[in-house]
């Protein structure tokens, strides 16, 4: 999918009640997840109130700015976040550097992946990735929400069943509806069963707080080059590969210079990483969002907004995230990747050529992991690759 995609796309709103469910999904697991690391580090690194208001908008209104507009440029879901594993590398280092370190370290990391699109050698490498291991990839990446849908029944088998129940019942009879039938009815549920926590948030507009850098050859070393490699292996490449193994096909390094540019930008005020996203680009690029894929970059539009939303009202909406009981986010969020699940697992399986290469990225990824710092999205990608390339020389000679 291009900029210059089918007119017909861009004649079809894209904005629909699925690509807008799809959007708040993301938006949800978003802030009931990953956030968590971010508020760890600022405890760790003893940060002010506002310091931490300021970190959160900057995440929050560079993701949300740059979906939308990506979304828009390329009429695909192309969805941005930030460095997840970035935040977990700074809860040892802001115990460490001071914060005016760190954001020199933000800076230095963010020019660091502007080169690196700049250069097209990210593209370059990810040309070489077979459809098949990016597809066994993502399977892998959504595995654990899969399952962690049904490892919720053991706690709450109501809400798993009836919230199964009405998205088969919107796949049967309104499918555009499915996710959003199952959302309304965990939370339906959730009320009656008096599951909601309580709302502590307090409505007010967030203040940016600028952070003069301060470049130091430590933090250069200790934080900034392992968070650009972190966030490159850990977060952009798999991103890629989502979309790859969806049916999209943005210029990656364009990508990748407009993430890293933004990064750069809000660095000041925060934003310790911009990359794309890999879990929450699959809830918006599956058949959950819409069954039309070319209207499926709603679902980022929307995703985008909900962000810089979130970002401006920023304590009101972290407070309301706070009352969702952890049964039904995990509950929604398995749900959202069914579909995209089944269609990585079709698309890795596809080629039967391609089955050991497929099955090595599938397995690493599902493992969970972790080498000297870097997920196992990466590892899964690099396994799978490497196998493909093994077999293929061994099969030439």
């Amino acid at each position: 999918m291009t900029p210059d995609a089918a007119p017909a796309a861009k004649r079809r709103p894209a904005l629909t009640v699925s690509t807008v469910v799809a959007g708040v999904v993301v938006v949800v697991v978003s802030y009931t997840g990953p956030v968590a690391v971010v508020l760890q580090a600022a405890r760790a690194g003893d940060l002010t109130a506002g310091q931490l208001e300021s970190w959160l908008w900057a995440l929050s209104l560079g993701s949300g700015v740059t979906c939308v507009l990506l979304s828009l440029a390329y009429r695909a879901p192309v969805l941005t976040a930030w460095s997840t594993p970035g935040a977990a590398l700074l809860v040892t280092a802001l115990a460490t550097h001071s914060f005016a370190e760190a954001i020199g370290a933000y800076v230095i990391a963010a020019v660091l992946t502007v080169l690196l699109g700049l250069s097209r050698l990210f593209g370059a490498l990810m040309r070489l990735l077979p459809p098949e291991v990016a597809a066994a990839t993502l399977a892998g990446i959504l595995l654990e929400f899969g399952l962690r849908l049904f490892r919720t029944a053991d706690g709450d088998l109501a809400l798993v069943v009836l919230m199964l129940g009405a998205y088969l019942a919107g796949r049967r009879f309104a499918a555009s509806w499915a996710t959003a039938f199952a959302l309304l009815t965990g939370c339906a549920w959730t009320a009656a069963t008096g599951g909601f926590g309580t709302w502590s948030g307090e409505v007010g507009v967030a203040v940016p707080a600028f952070t003069a850098p301060e470049f130091t050859l430590d933090a250069a070393v200790g934080i900034a080059l392992p968070l650009f490699l972190v966030t490159m292996a850990s977060q952009n490449a798999p991103g890629l590969a989502v979309l790859n193994a969806a049916g999209y096909h943005p210029d990656a390094d364009r990508l990748v210079t407009s993430t890293g540019a933004a990064w750069l930008v809000l660095a000041p005020f925060g934003a310790h990483g911009l990359n794309l996203a890999a879990i929450t680009a699959a809830i918006c690029s599956g058949p959950s969002a819409h069954q039309d894929p070319e209207r499926r970059y709603g679902a980022g539009v929307a995703a985008g907004v909900g962000y810089v939303v979130v970002g401006v009202f920023g304590s009101a909406f972290l407070g309301l995230f706070a009352v969702l009981p952890a049964a039904l986010v995990a509950a929604i969020a398995g749900i959202a990747l069914l579909g995209a699940t089944g269609g990585a697992l079709a698309a890795a399986t596809r080629d039967a050529s391609r089955l050991d290469s497929a099955l090595v990225a599938f397995l690493v990824t599902a493992s969970g992991v972790e080498l000297l710092g870097v997920g196992a999205a990466f590892w899964g990608l690099l396994g799978g690759v490497l196998t493909h390339l093994a077999l293929h020389r061994r099969q030439a000679h």
